[in-house]
């Protein structure tokens, strides 16, 4: 018997955040996907250094400046963890030899993803059930006067389609 799971329900102030994690969860299934069909890492890298500039480094600021500011519990702070931690991978990369630059691409797929899951199915649930309402929405309009994120990935070079 197959089970289908609910898609989750989200309170409207934090859904851009979700949405956002739609985008990141695809990034990570784009650099699974480069490395089964043997991409070269340095055209997966250049990917990985534009979806930061343009998707990843504003939402984790948004998230750790407007989101977690009313609450700085053990969940918030695994969070911040979890960024500090991508963060790191990321600014290794560039750096890899041959050798671990594809051990690095998988750990940093499989980091973003398990830090996306973490949020959208714990602390995400954990939030809206111990903010206010009005925390909430303060976070909400807060969120909204920032620059919009561009819910796009036009990165040109599609080294995850097979040929």
């Amino acid at each position: 018997m197959i089970m289908k799971t609910k898609p989750i329900k989200r309170n409207e102030n934090i859904m851009k955040l979700s949405k956002e994690h739609h985008f990141s969860l695809l990034f990570c299934w784009k650099i699974r996907q480069g490395l089964k069909c043997e991409t070269a890492t340095e055209r997966i890298i250049k990917y990985v250094q534009y979806f930061r500039e343009h998707h990843l480094d504003a939402h984790f600021r948004e998230e750790e400046k407007i989101l977690f500011s009313p609450l700085k519990n053990e969940w918030v702070k695994k969070a911040i963890e979890d960024h500090k931690q991508i963060k790191n991978l990321l600014n290794e990369l560039p750096g890899s030899t041959e050798d671990n630059t594809e051990k690095r691409l998988m750990r940093l797929a499989n980091l973003v993803d398990d830090h996306v899951r973490y949020e959208e199915r714990k602390l995400f649930p954990h939030l809206e059930k111990t903010l206010s309402k009005e925390q909430l929405e303060k976070i909400g309009k807060r969120l909204d006067a920032q620059q919009p994120s561009p819910l796009t990935d036009d990165f040109e070079d599609q080294f995850w389609m097979k040929k």
